[in-house]
């Protein structure tokens, strides 16, 4: 792995973010520069760990629920390459015979991101509503220990704490409960 080389003089298009050496920092495309994605501590990785088993579980053949996967979006009239802690997205989406080695070329029914400690909740609100209008039907911002909160494109977010069971009409039945998923996490106190 190398380092990623010096900032470009002019903004980075969706072909140069594409052509960009691997490296062992994951990078996001926004607003035409390659910006660090935070690297994990311990409470998110249980978390998305938590998330992924769930998912997994309930997703079977539907689809793919995937870590960590690029999407090309667009944000703001300029190509945008978030990289959500986990994604959903079903065979309609994405048919199984798509098998590149490419970031997610549509926008997937759900991006869920885990929320860290220095980062805070307005910017992760920003990110969810610039995922649905993008085309992602749902966004969750995950607060790792206590609360979900979904995005929705048609309402205000809401947030699901403690036993307040939450069930998605784009993820048929899909149940998940706050507390468990935390419990299952390791992340109660």
């Amino acid at each position: 792995m190398s380092s990623l080389p010096a900032p470009p003089t002019k903004p980075l298009t969706l072909a140069d973010y594409l052509a960009l050496p691997e490296v062992e920092t994951s990078y996001e495309l926004m607003e035409g520069r390659a910006v660090p994605k935070m690297s994990p501590k311990r409470f998110h990785s249980k978390t998305q760990k938590a998330f992924l088993y769930l998912l997994d579980r309930w997703c079977g053949q539907k689809g793919e629920v995937e870590l960590e996967w690029a999407v090309t979006l667009t944000r703001h009239g300029q190509d945008w390459v978030p990289i959500p802690d986990l994604l959903y997205i079903s065979s309609e989406r994405l048919p199984p015979s798509w098998q590149e080695d490419a970031p997610c070329p549509v926008p997937p029914e759900l991006v869920i991101e885990i929320i860290s400690p220095e980062q805070p909740f307005g910017w992760m609100a920003e990110k969810a509503t610039d995922y649905l209008v993008a085309g992602v039907l749902r966004a969750w911002v995950v607060d790792p220990r206590s609360r979900i909160t979904v995005f929705y494109a048609d309402r205000p977010p809401r947030t699901f704490t403690g036993t307040n069971r939450l069930e998605e009409d784009v993820l048929p039945g899909l149940q998940v409960n706050p507390e468990e998923l935390f419990v299952q996490a390791e992340l109660t106190t």
